[in-house]
């Protein structure tokens, strides 16, 4: 049986063009000019934009896609689809519809392979009660698949990136190491069913507004994907300009995340992350292994929350049900140094 990671020089989240990279490639357009109705574009790195319609409503606009993650076509379509999905959830809305992105070697994969890939993508797509309602597909020289999402959002109850305060406490609802633990996947030491912690939490929605009774509290939301929580973390700070103290002891791990990361299994995306971040974060005793859990890159990671200190209890409490890895991770304070520091 074909095996896709075999197939492609990198997968998943870690194959995102590096943060440096990109922004050099954008600060050299000329971008058209932002129109009426449009309230978060790309200036801050959010993850997705919002157009407001109206009073009541605002849409919610994102796309993702990539290279195979994962060996077996179905858990890969459903990884991409709650992949794409996630960054709905992270600004507080519900996605609707979906359209599919496919690239495939007709040449090498069998039209039964492309199906199951699209199975999975269709089921995890159910699970967030939206509709796949078509996409556009091309013959190419390796698997690529992802969505273009559109959600809804109330107006006046969107998470942005800018909004953490000081005094905050820091929730992430899924726990880190998938970048290393699917490098070793692709490298053939682990299997599917040694690494099934992580294929199982990549595959989970983060729909967490379904189990709160309230998102009162929730001040600023990003998810945890090909950036790293130090990526990431660093965005949600400047966005905010604030920084984030992070509890090194505090961030959940799957079980063989520090085992894999000491075998030296690392992907382009952990030094392209250290490069991003370096000026910005600050470590205390940290050892070099140590700092590679903030810059491994998540695929379907979690969501990292800013929320007032008063509502952090509940909301954990809440959401433990469906997210039994989400822990307090730091605190938010006012912006003094690097923009992230890890104790």
């Amino acid at each position: 049986m074909i095996k896709l990671t075999q197939t492609v020089q990198k997968g998943g989240c870690a194959a995102k063009v590096p943060a440096l990279i990109l922004r050099d490639i954008l600060k050299g357009l000329k971008f058209p000019p932002v129109i009426e109705g449009v309230k978060v574009d790309g200036a801050l790195f959010d993850d997705a934009a919002i157009f407001q319609v109206n009073e009541e409503v605002s849409i919610v606009q994102t796309l993702d896609f990539f290279t195979p993650i994962l060996d077996t076509p179905y858990d890969f379509g459903a990884v991409a689809a709650a992949n794409s999905l996630s960054d709905v959830y992270a600004m507080g809305g519900s996605p609707k519809t979906c359209m599919a992105i496919l690239a495939a070697p007709l040449a090498t994969l069998s039209p039964e392979i492309i199906q199951e890939v699209l199975q999975g993508a269709c089921d995890v797509i159910a699970k967030s009660k939206s509709s796949l309602v078509g996409g556009h597909s091309i013959d190419d020289d390796t698997l690529k698949f992802g969505l273009s999402v559109t959600g809804v959002v109330h107006p006046n109850k969107i998470w942005k990136n800018d909004g953490a305060k000081p005094g905050d406490v820091l929730i992430l609802t899924k726990s880190i190491g998938t970048g290393t633990l699917c490098a070793g996947l692709k490298r053939q030491v682990y299997s599917e069913k040694d690494i099934s912690e992580a294929v199982e939490s990549m595959k989970t929605l983060n729909n967490i507004i379904d189990y709160l009774s309230s998102t009162e509290g929730i001040h600023a939301a990003t998810d945890i994907t090909g950036f790293g929580v130090a990526g990431h973390g660093m965005q949600m700070a400047k966005a905010s300009n604030v920084s984030l103290k992070i509890n090194f002891k505090n961030i959940p791990l799957f079980k063989l995340t520090m085992q894999s990361l000491e075998a030296g299994h690392l992907t382009k995306a952990h030094r392209s992350n250290a490069e991003y971040t370096q000026d910005q974060i600050k470590f205390t005793q940290q050892s070099a292994l140590e700092k590679q859990v903030l810059f491994d890159p998540q695929t379907s990671g979690g969501l990292l929350l800013s929320v007032s200190a008063n509502e952090a209890s509940r909301i954990l409490n809440e959401i433990k049900a469906a997210f039994p890895s989400s822990q307090i991770i730091g605190e938010v304070k006012a912006r003094d140094g690097a923009y992230v520091s890890v104790e």
